[in-house]
């Protein structure tokens, strides 16, 4: 049974229960529905408009084997009808009918909310000549235009949806759900077939009353939700609302990833704007009319993501099981998350925020690589600019490029060495009449490898500047440890002078009650004692006086030592500003998937954004697109192979004139009976003078053997062709 009731919508052995067929006032078929609850029926308002103010609802798949026909007319305001913006993009054409008579709760069926891109669907409609439906099957390509639409291409040419199908459910095969409805079929200019539908999602946002019929998890989680007081949406960092947006609309980057931290309200505003404005049930009227106010490209496309997860405190197996539910993988349960998403081969565009905050970041960043892998896009969200954001920059960002770079500077020597070669031994063979001059697209597959070499040369620089910093680092810290030794060294040479000062004042203090004791007269004794006073005193005067100078002898040297390191540090810090002076004169590193302005400056890696200066003599760039590149290898190998092709076909015809010269003359030789003719012969020399010349002149040589079997022929040789 189907959620909610009805028949399994993937069984193709059956009429679905649900499947409804809508008649207009003239009789004929209008189009389809899909019967949601017991007196509701939901279709496209465009079914409705052909259906004028009469409508009847047919239930074709009717337990009893009749065909019951129940008057309907449009639920109060859900109708929306299509409209289209300034470029061309359709919005909305859906309805919802309410019967005039029930029908049983068994026959109906809810939508259900789910992402199959490349999964096989299957619509029961009612095209003409089939006025009792058929099942139409197609394929889901992904979402199109901001509406949040759904493309799908017919596993047939004959099963593109035609009239009488607008309206009808469309099932997952696999699963059964019915998860959308499809709006219309196209055959453009060009040939290409297409039908579209409104995915669950999509209708929920225009008929908010049908969101207790669709179940499903939802795309967004519910922590991910803009704040319900509405405090924080006069926040907004337009720079990072523009790149938010860019991803979102598919900019061409595989893997974007951001900081927002904690502290940050407007950061963390913009990102739960944009994710609610990309998701197709929640970006509302409302929000869109709120947003149009807002700088131009901070708006993303409904259905930019097609899930939006708030890690923190999560594990890596929850995440999986979140993946897999929204991608309809509920088959196998046993089977352990990651390894159902693997085997499935399915791509999305996945948010998840928080990824340093989850129970098992590690296990996570396993997750994200297994689906980048894949070919799904992933928009990274961090709270800090830790040691977990610069694994997934390494993992997810630069290992792929460094892999994707050495994968094409491959394929640009395969181009430029083996596929040049070919070139190069048929341009010398043949005269390239009427091929495309190749010697730009060599030079520019040339210029990109040696671009490509130097970005690897760059890396190699890198690292060594990050062994130099090691050094640097162990140098210093042996300088504060040498530091640490003199200052102890010094407290222990002071704390010897302090103890020989102390034995010194003890043996005065003994002679002094030595003579005291032994005095003979009490005035001599005051007078004694009075000498002694101001002698001891002047003594320890000097003891005091040499004391200080003495700690701040030392205290100087302690001094000495420490700015001589401090100067050694100094020294090591402004080479060391001077090469991260000359590398930002050489731009920064352009990495598409991460944000070049705030991004960077919150989330930067001190190591692996640091660059040494280049050589001598080499000019300043930036790291190479290799989006352009790849593109530019596509291109020249595509025509380097179609110049290839047909210099081998002019050479091949090279070699038919050959056999036709020789023919013709050996028929001549026959015919003369052993006479000379010099002015066939000397036609004959030219020709074969200009077959035999390298490179050959397909066409110079083609008018020569036209011009000698011509004579031969008027001599009465005839054709040997």
């Amino acid at each position: 049974m189907a959620a909610g009731g009805g028949d399994p919508a993937a069984s193709p052995m059956k009429t679905p229960s649900w499947a409804v067929r809508i008649r207009g006032a003239d009789g004929e078929i209008a189009g389809a529905g899909i019967l949601l609850t017991p007196d509701q029926v939901l279709t496209c308002a465009h079914v409705v408009d052909r259906a004028a103010d009469r409508l009847t609802a047919e239930f074709v798949g009717a337990a009893d084997h009749s065909v019951p026909a129940v008057r309907a007319r449009v639920d109060g305001t859900a109708y929306v009808p299509e409209t289209r913006d300034a470029d061309g993009d359709p919005s909305g054409d859906v309805a919802l009918l309410r019967l005039e008579r029930p029908r049983p709760a068994e026959e109906t069926v809810r939508l259900h909310r789910l992402f199959a891109p490349g999964r096989e669907v299957r619509m029961y409609g009612f095209p003409y000549a089939h006025n009792g439906g058929i099942w139409f099957r197609s394929t889901v390509v992904g979402g199109c235009g901001r509406d949040g639409q759904v493309q799908l291409s017919p596993v047939n040419p004959g099963e593109l949806a035609s009239p009488g199908c607008s309206g009808a459910g469309v099932a997952d095969s696999r699963t059964g759900e019915v998860i959308g409805m499809v709006l219309s079929g196209q055959l453009d200019q060009h040939g290409n077939r297409f039908s579209f539908m409104s995915p669950a999602e999509t209708i929920a946002r225009h008929l908010p009353r049908l969101k207790p019929r669709i179940v499903g998890p939802t795309a967004v989680d519910e922590r991910l939700l803009p704040a319900a007081d509405g405090a924080s949406q006069d926040l907004l960092d337009e720079p990072f609302a523009q790149r938010l947006a860019a991803w979102l609309r598919d900019d061409g980057s595989q893997v974007k990833i951001s900081v927002v931290e904690p502290g940050d309200a407007a950061r963390a505003a913009t990102l739960r704007r944009a994710i609610t404005l990309a998701d197709r049930e929640l970006r509302t009227a409302v929000s869109i009319d709120r947003a149009s106010l807002d700088p131009p490209g901070t708006v993303p496309s409904a259905g930019g993501h097609d899930l939006a997860v708030d890690a923190s405190g999560l594990t890596a197996a929850e995440i999986a099981e979140r993946i897999a539910e929204r991608i309809g993988l509920w088959q196998h349960p046993e089977h352990p998350p990651l390894d159902r998403i693997r085997a499935s081969k399915t791509s999305l565009n996945l948010v998840v925020v928080g990824v340093d905050e989850a129970a098992d970041p590690p296990d996570l960043l396993d997750l994200l690589d297994v689906l980048r892998a894949g070919g799904s896009r992933l928009l990274l969200v961090f709270r800090t600019a830790g040691d977990c954001h610069r694994r997934a920059r390494e993992r997810l960002l630069a290992r792929p490029a460094r892999e994707r770079r050495a994968r094409l500077v491959e394929r640009l020597r395969d181009i430029t060495g083996p596929l040049a070669e070919d070139l190069h031994e048929r341009l010398a063979a043949v005269v390239p009449s009427g091929v495309r001059p190749l010697d730009s697209e060599l030079v520019a597959a040339h210029a990109a490898l040696a671009a490509l070499l130097r970005a690897d040369e760059d890396d190699r620089e890198r690292d060594d500047d990050r062994d130099g910093d090691r050094h640097h680092d162990r140098d210093r810290d042996r300088d504060r440890d040498g530091d640490r030794d003199r200052d102890r060294d010094g407290d222990r040479d002071r704390d010897r002078d302090r103890d020989k000062d102390w034995r010194y004042d003890q043996d005065q203090d003994w002679h002094h009650d030595h003579d005291h004791g032994h005095g003979h007269g009490h005035g001599h004794d005051r007078d004694q004692d009075r000498r002694h006073d101001r002698d001891g005193g002047l003594h320890q005067d000097r003891r005091q006086v040499h004391d200080q100078d003495q700690d701040r002898w030392q205290a100087h040297g302690r001094d000495q030592d420490r700015w001589q390191a401090h100067g050694r540090d100094q020294d090591r810090q402004q080479v060391h500003d001077r090469d991260q002076d000359r590398c930002q004169a050489r731009g920064p590193v352009q990495d598409r998937q991460h944000d070049r302005d705030r991004d960077r400056d919150r989330g930067h890696d001190p190591v692996g954004d640091r660059k040494q200066a280049r050589a001598p003599g080499r000019a300043p760039g930036h790291t190479p697109d290799l989006d352009r590149y790849e593109l530019l290898a596509d291109r020249v190998a595509g025509r380097l192979r179609a110049g290839v092709a047909e210099l081998d076909r002019l050479r091949d015809r090279r070699d038919e004139l050959a056999g036709r010269l020789r023919g013709y003359h050996v028929l001549h030789q026959h015919s003369l009976g052993g006479e000379e003719d010099p002015a066939v012969d000397d036609l004959y020399l030219r020709a074969h003078a200009l077959l035999r010349t390298r490179p050959c002149d397909v066409r110079a040589a083609e008018a020569a053997v036209d011009a000698y079997t011509r004579r031969v022929e008027e001599h009465g040789g005839g054709d040997t062709r």
